[in-house]
């Protein structure tokens, strides 16, 4: 594990009813949620924070998967999504550098085998703020029954010099999802405009 982790806090969810109605099967998400030390907190301005991205991403990327299909093996996983967030001494493109590069994302979609790109949230906040993990379907973009939001929190993270990182997976999507896919809109929309 990198010296850099403080924590790793795991929450899993299981929706077994939505809108008073009871679901057709249990739908479990699970979240994955490293704490680090900002590996660029206190040195100001850096250019290139290409070192620490090729040092800590794929090392995280390996340890965060495997902690994460443990609880939902890769089989199972039909959603997914990353989030970071930085705490308030440190710079959005903190957060941002440690997700959004090939060498963690691409380490989350070999291990649940993935093939669509990782919907994702980065941005800056206090310990204790409400955190989210948005989602997609892993290999079909547009299954909007797919497009889910995990939520979480940890009281004490990030502190002002952290780092939080999340990867999510749920094996199912929204409990009864009515809204359709967004390929069929197009095909309707594409329609129209034939008739038009």
């Amino acid at each position: 594990m990198p010296a850099d982790i403080r924590k790793i806090v795991t929450f899993i969810e299981t929706t077994h009813q939505e809108g008073g109605k009871d679901a057709p099967r249990p739908i479990t998400s699970v979240v994955v949620a490293a704490v680090l030390r900002n590996p660029w907190a206190g040195e100001g301005f850096v250019e290139d924070l290409s070192p620490e991205i090729v040092r800590l991403a794929p090392e995280l990327g390996k340890m965060m998967s495997a902690a994460l299909v443990a609880h939902l093996p890769k089989e199972h996983v039909q959603a997914y999504g990353k989030a970071a967030v930085v705490g308030t001494s440190g710079e959005i493109e903190h957060a941002a550098a440690l997700i959004h590069t090939l060498r963690f994302g691409d380490v989350y979609r070999e291990a649940v085998d993935g093939t669509a790109f990782l919907s994702f949230i980065n941005t800056r906040v206090g310990a204790g703020a409400l955190l989210s993990v948005p989602m997609i379907h892993k290999s079909e973009t547009g299954k909007r029954s797919h497009f889910i939001t995990s939520t979480f929190q940890i009281a004490d993270a990030p502190g002002p010099d952290e780092i939080v990182i999340a990867i999510g997976a749920s094996d199912g999507g929204r409990v009864h999802p009515r809204i359709g896919d967004r390929f069929k809109d197009l095909e309707d929309i594409a329609a129209e405009r034939k008739r038009a």
